[in-house]
């Protein structure tokens, strides 16, 4: 496959997992509105931080360095699919062995909620526990489909269990709050049945069929989706095993930084049950732009860069045809999420107390829920380039480069605990997200730096084109001012016909920031438009 096909199922698949994630972030959202009117806010704290946090930590820490090691291998020459599918089965016994380790430490180690506001947790920890375990056995098809590009696989899988997950959550909540966590720890194992049954369902079906045939599919049949061993060959590719065990040492840094606050939460008691509830629908309600734009734009580009890109070879050893493609994509995408980013900063600010009130009323309105929701809003732009950036850097890197980065990986993760216990303990909850800031803008200047070398002695500069133009600066700055006295004389005390004005204004200078850039910004415009937005109206191939 070319580098022009790979760019074009990395720019589908994205398009498509923007388009999944849009619509399950507007049904997370709309669940936790619906939740807030039946449940209290110590019982969404403890399943949105303490539950959440258990089953995260089970499945990222068993799946994720087999996950990026196995699709860098992708259908390389050098590996065969024997031994790639044996190594994708080994994330189940590992997430056997973490589920138990922290099961015991969540309901022994950590400080157990009142019974009274809180109950049935116990049994809840265990729930999700299994139905994190549950997910990981259909490890070795998700990276089949996603190796082989199976654009709608993963969109109508997540889109069902997601779906399922919902129906059965409002369903108790309604009929049944009294049951507590009970009903959240259903849905997360309903909700990972339903993806295992999903994707056992379509590879039954695909296996020995002549679509499979004529796509040259590595496996044939159901039978070989099973670990087994081929004479005269070794159970497992090792180098490929090195390179998991290179990415396992990261992924263990990288779920620290990406759940930190949360740990600290959670081992530290920072703050009550009552104040992770809130904290925790405030970040989800900043980060949805976030996970469903960038999360998925990561995703879908690192399988590119991977693919197209020789690890450990720098811009002058690479094909230079292809390192042309890339240095073209990593600059659009970086500019296209600078961009994305400083649009979500500038309007967050003015707009987030109005958010706040119509999403669950003075609960979050009132207190600090405004306050961390704009300074969210400026982190959603460092989140966004760190994305990119990072997304580059993990596919570019040769496994010792790897190694190197486990280190600054562990700085890191130090010093933003820390970073996290000190400036909470100085501004409350707020003091999360400023240390998330400074750990995230030195992610930044790592990447940035080590992409600079990358491209140093070749012709192509992704990084010297990012900065958007004058006039979309400019109109970027007018929105801010115009908007923030919008809210001074319009928000939000008022009545709805004032707060409708206020809404008014932000649509207005919407509107002439997004004609400025289309204006502006033509090479940009023309990748969006090519690479991502036309994919939605194709078909796959």
């Amino acid at each position: 496959m070319s580098s022009e096909d790979v760019l074009k199922n990395a720019s589908t698949l994205a398009s498509y997992n923007v388009l999944l994630q849009v619509m399950f972030r507007m049904l997370t959202f709309l669940l936790n509105a619906f939740t807030l009117r039946f449940v209290s806010k110590e019982l969404i704290g403890v399943v949105n931080v303490r539950l959440t946090l258990l089953y995260s930590t089970i499945v990222f820490l068993s799946r994720e360095a087999f996950r990026r090691a196995c699709l860098s291998a992708g259908t390389g020459t050098g590996h065969n699919w024997r031994q790639i599918i044996n190594l994708l089965w080994l994330p189940l016994p590992l997430g056997v062995l973490w589920a138990s380790l922290l099961v015991y430490v969540w309901l022994w180690l950590l400080e157990v909620p009142d019974p009274q506001a809180v109950p049935h947790y116990g049994p809840a920890v265990g729930i999700f526990a299994l139905a994190a375990v549950q997910e990981l056995l259909a490890e070795p098809l998700w990276v089949l489909a996603q190796t082989h590009m199976f654009l709608k696989l993963k969109v109508v899988a997540e889109s069902l269990a997601m779906l399922a997950k919902c129906i059965l959550t409002v369903a108790l909540v309604v009929s049944a709050p009294e049951w507590g966590l009970y009903i959240f720890s259903a849905a997360q194992f309903v909700y990972t049945g339903f993806l295992v049954l999903c994707y056992a369902v379509y590879f039954m079906r695909f296996l020995g069929s002549d679509d499979a045939d004529k796509k040259y599919f590595p496996v044939h049949t159901v039978g070989d989706l099973l670990p087994c061993r081929n004479k005269g060959e070794p159970l497992i590719d090792w180098t490929m095993a090195r390179l998991t065990w290179s990415f396992f040492k990261q992924s263990f840094l990288k779920q620290i930084l990406t759940e930190g606050e949360r740990y600290v939460m959670t081992f530290l008691n920072v703050l009550s049950f009552g104040d992770q509830g809130v904290y925790d629908i405030v970040n989800n309600l900043g980060s949805m732009v976030a996970r469903f734009i960038f999360l998925p734009i990561e995703e879908s580009f690192y399988v590119f860069f991977a693919k197209v890109l020789e690890r450990g070879r720098n811009a002058k050893k690479q094909k230079q045809e292809e390192v042309a493609i890339v240095a073209e994509v990593l600059e659009c995408l970086l500019k296209l999420v600078l961009v994305i980013g400083l649009i979500i900063s500038v309007f967050g600010y003015a707009y987030s107390q109005l958010a706040l009130d119509i999403y669950g009323g003075s609960l979050l309105s009132s207190g600090a829920g405004p306050t961390l929701l704009r300074c969210y809003s400026c982190y959603v732009l460092l989140l966004a380039v760190n994305g990119v950036t990072e997304c580059f850097v993990f596919a570019a890197m040769s496994q010792e480069e790897v190694d190197r980065y486990n280190v600054v990986m562990l700085g890191l993760s130090g010093s933003f605990l820390l970073l996290s216990y000190i400036l909470t303990r100085w501004a409350g909850a707020v003091g999360f997200i400023l240390a998330n800031c400074l750990n995230m803008s030195l992610r930044i200047l790592h990447s940035l730096l080590y992409i600079q070398r990358y491209f140093q002695g070749s012709q192509w500069r992704p990084l010297q084109g990012l900065w958007p133009s004058p006039a979309l600066l400019l109109a970027l700055g007018l929105s801010a001012v115009i908007t923030a006295i919008s809210e001074g004389l319009f928000c939000c005390d008022s009545g709805w016909i004032l707060r409708l004005v206020h809404i008014a204004v932000g649509a207005g200078c919407l509107l002439v920031v997004l004609v400025t850039a289309l204006l502006t910004e033509h090479k940009l415009v023309q990748f969006v438009r090519t690479q991502l937005l036309s994919r939605y109206t194709k078909k796959d191939t």
